[in-house]
C-alpha cells in the first residue's frame, strides 16, 4: 500500500518539528514525511527526537527548503522521490513584536516575505501537480493573530490576516480539483517561536515614547498571563492537524483551542469593530471607563474568555424545540418550511457568533405562515 507523502515547511523546531515526528512515528506506518528546514545545520534536534520516538526507517527525510527562495522550493520538490506530495503543510512563519514605528523596513519585509509570499511560493510549486492528479490536502498553520488584531503585533497580524484571505479564496476554488485546504488556527504554543522573533524576543522599542513603553509593559504582563492560562503543548496542537488531515469532509478552519472563540465572535458580531476594540483595551491595558457615553455608570463587563459551550448548547436546544413544535402542528408543517429555511442562517449566526446578528422571525401561527 502506498504511503501518504507529506511535506512540511518550517521543521527546525516547534509545531513543524513535532508534526513531522508525530506522522513519521504513527503506528499505522502510513506516512512518508519530508521535513524541510531553511538551514539543514539545524536538523540535529529533529533526528535526535526521531530516534527517541522510534520512527521506522524510511519514514522521515529532511530537505533544505527556504520559502523565501523559489529555486529552493523547486529543488526540494524535485527531491521528493515518490514524484508527488499528497499533503502539503505550510508551516514556516516568523513573528515581529513592538510598536509599528520602531520596526525597520528589513524586518517588516522579512516577516511578510516568509509568512505571506513564502506561502504563495510554496503553493505555486505544489498545487499544479495536485490539480493534475485531482487529489491533495493543504494544511496551513494559522493564528489567532489572523482572526483579530493584537496590539504590538501589527505586522505579524497583517501577514496572518493576509493568509486568511489567501486560504479562504483557494478553499472556494480547489475542491473543483479534488483538493481541500484547511487552516489550523493556533493560539499560544510552548515553542521557541517567541525566541525567534525578528528584533528579538522583547520586541523593538527603539525611539518609543514613555506612554508607548508603558503600554508595551502592560501588554507583556498580559501575554505572560495568557501563556500561563492558555498556552498549549505542541503535541496537543499536532493532533488537530491529524484531525484535519483525516477528516473525510475537511473544514476550512480548525481551532487548536476554544479559549479565544468568544473574542472571535465578539469581533464578528459587531461589524463596526467598536465592541472588540473596547474589550481588548480593557483586557490588555486594563483601561475601562467608569461611565457610559450617556453619563450613566458603566456596568461590569462579562469575562472575555468564558466557556461558550453552555451558551451554544442552549441555542441549539431552542432551535430543535421550535422545529419539534412545528412538527406537532402537522397541518401547518409544510407551510412552515419557508420559515425554517429563512431562519436557518439566522440560527447559524447565533450558534457560531454567539450573537443575534440577524433577528429571528416570529414562529408561524398554527395553520401555516403568511408570506
Amino acid at each position: 500500500m502506498d504511503r501518504t507523502v507529506v511535506l512540511i515547511t518550517g521543521c527546525s523546531s516547534g509545531i513543524g518539528l513535532h508534526l513531522a515526528l508525530r506522522l513519521a512515528s504513527d503506528p499505522s506506518q502510513s506516512f512518508k514525511v519530508y521535513a524541510t528546514l531553511r538551514d539543514l545545520k539545524a536538523q540535529g534536534p529533529l533526528w535526535e527526537a526521531a530516534r527517541a520516538r522510534g520512527c521506522p526507517p524510511g519514514s522521515l527525510e529532511t530537505l533544505q527548503l527556504d520559502v523565501r527562495d523559489s529555486d529552493s522550493v523547486a529543488a526540494a520538490r524535485a527531491q521528493v522521490t515518490e514524484g508527488r506530495v499528497d499533503v502539503l503543510v505550510c508551516n514556516a512563519g516568523r513573528g515581529l513584536l513592538g510598536p509599528l514605528e520602531a520596526h525597520v523596513a528589513a524586518s517588516v519585509g522579512s516577516v511578510l516575505d516568509v509568512n505571506v509570499t513564502g506561502t504563495v511560493r510554496t503553493l505555486q510549486a505544489f498545487l499544479p501537480d495536485m490539480k493534475r492528479r485531482r487529489s491533495g490536502r493543504v494544511l496551513v498553520t494559522g493564528s489567532v493573530g489572523g482572526l483579530m488584531g493584537l496590539p504590538f503585533n501589527a505586522v505579524y497580524c497583517a501577514s496572518k490576516f493576509a493568509l486568511e484571505g489567501l486560504c479562504e479564496s483557494l478553499a472556494v476554488l480547489l475542491p473543483s480539483f479534488g483538493i481541500h485546504l484547511s487552516l489550523i488556527e493556533c493560539g499560544p504554543v510552548h515553542t521557541a517561536f517567541q525566541e525567534k522573533l525578528e528584533g528579538g524576543p522583547g520586541g523593538s522599542l527603539h525611539g518609543a515614547d514613555a506612554k508607548t513603553r508603558d503600554l508595551f509593559s502592560r501588554y507583556q504582563s498580559h501575554c505572560q498571563q495568557v501563556f500561563r492560562d492558555a498556552a498549549q503543548d505542541p503535541e496537543e496542537v499536532t493532533e488537530v492537524f491529524l484531525t484535519a488531515l483525516r477528516d473525510p469532509q475537511p473544514a476550512l478552519r480548525y481551532f487548536s483551542t476554544e479559549h479565544f472563540l468568544p473574542l472571535v465572535r465578539l469581533r464578528l458580531g459587531d461589524p463596526s469593530g467598536c465592541s472588540y476594540v473596547a474589550a481588548m483595551r480593557r483586557e490588555v491595558f486594563k483601561e475601562e471607563s467608569a461611565e457610559n457615553p450617556d453619563g450613566s455608570p458603566a456596568q461590569p463587563e462579562r469575562p472575555i474568555f468564558p466557556s461558550a459551550k453552555w451558551e451554544l448548547r442552549q441555542l441549539l436546544v431552542a432551535f430543535h424545540a421550535r422545529i419539534l413544535a412545528l412538527g406537532e402542528n402537522k397541518a401547518g408543517f409544510g407551510d412552515a418550511k419557508p420559515w425554517l429555511t429563512r431562519n436557518r442562517q439566522r440560527f447559524t449566526h447565533r450558534l457560531i457568533l454567539g450573537t443575534q446578528l440577524l433577528p429571528i422571525e416570529p414562529e408561524p401561527e398554527p395553520g401555516g405562515i403568511s408570506e
